[in-house]
C-alpha cells in the first residue's frame, strides 16, 4: 500500500503540494487526474524522493520513506517511469533490461518481457536512440517490471503515442494488476484511465479534492472532462 498524508512540497519558493493526501491499496490501479500544473507530476517526484517533502507523511507498505534518497526508495520496491521515460539511450534494449538493478524476487524475466513486447525482442540489439516513442515507453515500463518493483509510478505513459500503442500499454497495466503490482498513474486521457483504474484522485492546487470510484468517473465523465478543460 502507498499512502500520503498532508504532504507539502516546494520548487524553490513555489509551494506546489498543499497537504497532498491519498491512498493506493495494494494490488490496485489508481490515477491522479487534473489540469496541467496542479501538482500531479510533483506528487510522483516527491514520493520517489527526487523532490524532498517539506511536511507530511509518505509510507510504502506501512514504512515511512520520507527523507530517503531515491536509490534507497527504489530498493524498497518502488519503481518510477517518468514522463521523459529515462531509458539509457547509448545502450541497447537488452542492456537496458539486464543492467537494471533487481530490487525484488518477482521481477519479470527477459523472456517474459519479450513475449509481452514482441517489438522489443525484434529490437533487442538496437540502441535506445533508434527506438520509436512507443518502443521507448514500452522499454521504460519493461525495465521497471524486470526490477521486481511491487509499486509502480507511471507519469503520462500514453502521451503522444499512437492508438495501437496506447491500447497495448493498457493491456500491460492490466497484466501488472493481475500480478498484484500496485500502480499510481498520472493520465490525462480519461477514456484510457477508466479502462485500467480502480479509482481516481482528482487533483487541484496541489491536493486531492475528490476521490472517485471508476464507476463514478464513467457516470460523471462529461463533468470530469469539463474540470480537466478537455
Amino acid at each position: 500500500m502507498l499512502e500520503l498524508r498532508e504532504v507539502h512540497a516546494y520548487y524553490g519558493e513555489s509551494h506546489i503540494l498543499h497537504g497532498m493526501t491519498l491512498r493506493v491499496e495494494s494490488g490496485t490501479v489508481a490515477t491522479l487526474v487534473g489540469r496541467n500544473g496542479v501538482g500531479k507530476t510533483t506528487t510522483l517526484r516527491t514520493i520517489m524522493g527526487i523532490l524532498p517533502a517539506r511536511g507530511g507523511a509518505i509510507e510504502l507498505d506501512g514504512t515511512s520513506i520520507v527523507g530517503l534518497p531515491s536509490d534507497r526508495i527504489a530498493k524498497r520496491g518502488l519503481g518510477y517511469v517518468p514522463e521523459e521515460r529515462g531509458i539509457l539511450s547509448t545502450l541497447s534494449v537488452y542492456e537496458n533490461l539486464t543492467l537494471a538493478p533487481i530490487v525484488g524476487p518477482s521481477g519479470w524475466t527477459v523472456e517474459r518481457i519479450f513475449d509481452e513486447f514482441p517489438n522489443l525482442r525484434e529490437r533487442a540489439k538496437a540502441g535506445g536512440t533508434t527506438l520509436s516513442g512507443g518502443e521507448q515507453q514500452m522499454l521504460a515500463i519493461a525495465r521497471v517490471l524486470r526490477s521486481g518493483a511491487r509499486t509502480v509510478l507511471l507519469d503520462e505513459p500514453t502521451e503522444g503515442l499512437a492508438p495501437v500503442i496506447v491500447e497495448r500499454i493498457g493491456e500491460l497495466i492490466r497484466a501488472m494488476k493481475a500480478d498484484g503490482i500496485t500502480v499510481l498513474l498520472v493520465e490525462q486521457n480519461l477514456r484510457f484511465a477508466t479502462g485500467v483504474a480502480d479509482c481516481h484522485h482528482i487533483v487541484d492546487h496541489g491536493s486531492v479534492v475528490q476521490t472517485l470510484s471508476n464507476a463514478d468517473v464513467i457516470a460523471r465523465q462529461n463533468e470530469i472532462l469539463e474540470l480537466l478543460g478537455v
